[in-house]
């Protein structure tokens, strides 16, 4: 059962009790995170999507805490005086006590003030802060663990400027705060040893030893009822950083989750229930036309083509227009991310299509970084390749065209013969015989530290996919994040995620998921798994996902071998759909971006797609099972897409109107559940 959508504030012993009705120009919010204005993981992108969001509801009255990083303050943020003068007289005493705070707008929409703290400036406290957190808490942080020596310094930062900001107010505060993951955790902890007076909120993205586990190749959620915690954190030698994320979810006020499915986990793990489930949402633009996005993919998807013609030069045996592009992405955990399951059903998708004759090629690259220390020599050169055959078509085509309009001119139709000399020839012969090459296009783009131990080089090597001629299937790792100013890859994240057909994200352990969400927004259809947040919401608000494009894996019911083939069926279905069909189906995955967006989630209303109307574009529910059927049958299928897209429209509901914090006005607490 879904968890309830409530806030209670009658537990915050020690503090005067709210009234149902309060002057929230009176109460302020403080977000403490890690990844404040510092890009470290999926915790940057949910706390930058709703900045915007959260600045309209609390205007002035909310800030973000974070630690000092120089690289990312350069460029990420405008230092500036607070306008705020008890957060000013906070910040001043703190910095003539020996810290050092800095304020400021983050450069993002929203334009949020940050606080960032200067760790390292105070980092003669450690061991007197440690020995504190010792004798008052019973934990002990061993002196290695640099990552667990910057949270205490942080935590311990984060307490102080709570606890000052709360003695330099004039009257009474009404302080929130709300904490993000174990990094900052402990300021949490603190707060309450100290008994400020602050509310405090405590959100676990995804529990430290959930992850470590998955990452074991144990049997978790089948298991989680069974594991000895302490014993378990203790063999992986966490168990210092387990302990601060178990007391912040312990004294937290009020503790949540992204998803149910780490809901359940964290009653096991961490043992308390969450209070609230809170998906992770993203800010959803809409276009003024009402298929630009579709345009948008045509064209991200002829630069992906581009690479591909350079990647495979000499080998470009495949049409490129029955080309189908799939993706993996994320942090580079080859079975949590599901980089395991996936290779293994490319495999067999690979025999599948090689025995049904398909004509249909499919390119899976994995985006996921890894040590290198260049870009592979033969990858780069099959870029160069690719640029001398268009200056040479360029300048054949320049030559042909003169001759052709001289002889237009003199009134004569062009001998078509003699339009291409001896000298044109000869050079397009050259730039033929230098597409040749002795060695299959490579898999990976760059040259790997650790080529002979890495996990998706030695699973190929297992597989067998080599790029090689036979294979209806070809696979390109690429190691990196991607950039607009890579000189092999130029394209930012976004727009290669607009030009690939489909994202493949069979994860065992992912507690929400923003890949397939941002696929979602982009109108591109993507692959989850019920062991997802992002998944079971899905199956949560939609009554058949994969007629919008939501394919979910069933990888909590199911063993590896039967997952694997649910994922190959999957992925063999999709490879059957017509240009058309795929069309449709990225319309429907488009509208659903509305469920995703933060305005919505932040409604405790429901919401729920039906099944389409039309006949669904899987070839695995329309009449037309063979993968060779043409065209023509396509367009007898019945589909309107405005009327669809309206009857979607009446099934979610408008955003919540936000309050305007510029003006006096008195609002409500939420309605307990």
């Amino acid at each position: 059962m879904p968890l309830a959508r409530s806030l209670s504030v009658t537990s915050l012993s020690g503090l005067e009790e709210w009234d149902e009705e309060f002057d929230r120009e009176d109460a302020v919010l403080f977000e403490i995170a890690w990844e404040v204005a510092n890009k470290v993981g999926g915790i940057y992108t949910v706390i930058q999507t709703k900045a915007r969001l959260t600045c309209e509801e609390w205007g002035e009255n909310y800030f973000l805490v974070g630690p000092y990083m120089e690289s990312s303050v350069r460029t990420q943020v405008e230092l500036i005086e607070p306008c705020n003068a008890t957060l000013r007289r906070t910040i001043d005493k703190m910095n003539s006590s020996g810290c050092k705070v800095y304020f400021g707008r983050w450069l993002i929409e929203g334009s949020p003030y940050v606080i960032l703290l200067d760790v390292g400036f105070t980092a003669w406290s450690l061991d007197r802060w440690k020995s504190e957190l010792w004798e008052n808490c019973s934990i002990g942080v061993p002196w290695f663990d640099r990552e667990a020596n910057d949270a205490v310094l942080f935590g311990f930062l984060t307490a102080w400027l709570l606890g000052e900001f709360a003695a330099q107010c004039d009257e009474p505060p009404h302080i929130v705060a709300h904490f993000h993951e174990w990094l900052a955790g402990l300021g949490l902890v603190l707060c309450r040893q100290r008994q400020l007076p602050v509310a405090t909120i405590f959100t676990t993205h995804a529990t430290l030893l959930g992850r470590y586990l998955c990452a074991g190749n144990v049997d978790f959620y089948n298991k989680l009822a069974e594991f000895n915690v302490d014993k378990e954190a203790g063999d992986r030698q966490i168990y210092h950083r387990y302990c601060l994320e178990r007391a912040a979810a312990r004294c937290a006020h009020v503790f949540t989750t992204v998803s149910q499915i780490t809901a359940i986990e964290a009653e096991h793990l961490l043992k308390r229930k969450p209070d609230i489930v809170t998906p992770n949402g993203l800010n959803v633009k809409k276009f003024s036309a009402m298929h630009e996005f579709q345009n948008l993919h045509a064209q991200s998807k002829a630069r992906i083509q581009e690479f591909v013609r350079g990647h495979f030069y000499g080998h470009l045996d495949f049409n490129l227009d029955k080309t189908v592009f799939l993706f993996i992405a994320g942090r580079y955990e080859f079975s949590n991310k599901g980089a395991d399951i996936f290779l293994e059903a490319l495999a067999r998708l690979n025999y599948l299509l090689r025995v049904n004759h398909s004509e249909v090629t499919i390119i899976a690259f994995f985006i996921m970084p890894a040590r290198t220390n260049n870009f592979n020599v033969e990858t780069l050169k099959g870029q160069a390749v690719r640029k001398q055959l268009w200056d040479t078509a360029q300048t054949v085509k320049e030559r042909f065209g003169k001759k052709l309009y001289e002889s237009l001119l003199v009134g004569q139709l062009p001998d078509v013969s003699k339009m291409l000399d001896k000298e044109d020839f000869t050079m397009m012969k050259r730039a033929i015989f230098a597409t040749q090459r002795q060695c299959l296009p490579p898999i990976c783009s760059h040259n790997m530290l650790e080529d002979s131990s890495d996990p998706i080089l030695n699973c190929i090597r297992r597989i067998g996919l080599f790029n090689s001629a036979q294979d209806r299937v070809k696979v390109i790792f690429h190691p990196e994040f991607l950039s607009s100013t890579s000189p092999l890859l130029p394209m930012d994240y976004e727009e290669f995620v607009r030009g690939c057909h489909l994202g493949v994200f069979p994860s065992y352990y992912e507690p929400w998921g923003y890949t397939p969400a941002e696929c979602t927004v982009m109108g591109i259809p993507s692959i989850s798994t019920n062991l997802s947040g992002f998944g079971c919401f899905m199956e949560e608000h939609i009554a058949d996902p994969s007629a919008y494009g939501i394919y979910i894996l069933d990888r909590r019911y199911r063993g590896v071998d039967e997952s694997c083939n649910q994922l190959t069926s999957f992925l063999f279905q999709f490879c059957q759909q017509s240009r058309r069909q795929r069309i449709i189906q990225r319309n429907r995955t488009e509208r659903l971006s509305d469920l995703l967006d933060w305005r919505y989630l932040g409604r405790a209303t429901g919401f729920r797609y039906p099944r389409p109307a039309s006949v669904p574009p899987s070839p695995a529910h329309s009449l037309h099972s063979s993968p060779h059927h043409s065209e023509a049958e396509d367009e007898e299928e019945p589909y309107d897409e405005d009327l669809e897209a309206e009857k979607d429209r009446v099934n979610i509901r408008q955003p919540f109107n936000l309050p305007n914090r510029n003006k006096n006005h008195t609002v409500g607490l939420p309605e307990k559940n």
